[in-house]
C-alpha cells in the first residue's frame, strides 16, 4: 500500500484517462477489449496484453483512491 501513496496523483490521473480513451478517433481499446472479454472472444495474447495495458492505470488509480479513503476512515 505504501507503493500506491508514492505515485503522484497529478501524473496518474492524466495517464489513466489517456490510456482508457486511447486510441482517439476509433473505439477505445479498453472498451473494445472489455466487449470481447464479456463476449468470450478475447483469446489472442495480444488482446489480453492490450486489455491489461489499457486497464492498469485505471486499476492503480482506483486502488489509490480506495487506500486514501480507507486511511481517512481509520483516522476519523
Amino acid at each position: 500500500m505504501k507503493f500506491l501513496t508514492t505515485i503522484p496523483s497529478a501524473a496518474l490521473i492524466p495517464l489513466a484517462v489517456l490510456m482508457a480513451l486511447g486510441p482517439f478517433g476509433t473505439t477505445p481499446h479498453l472498451i473494445e477489449k472489455s466487449r470481447m472479454l464479456f463476449a468470450g472472444t478475447l483469446q489472442r495474447p495480444l488482446d489480453w496484453f492490450d486489455l491489461v495495458l489499457h486497464a492498469s492505470p485505471l486499476a492503480l488509480l482506483a486502488a489509490k483512491v480506495l487506500v486514501r479513503v480507507a486511511s481517512r476512515a481509520e483516522a476519523g
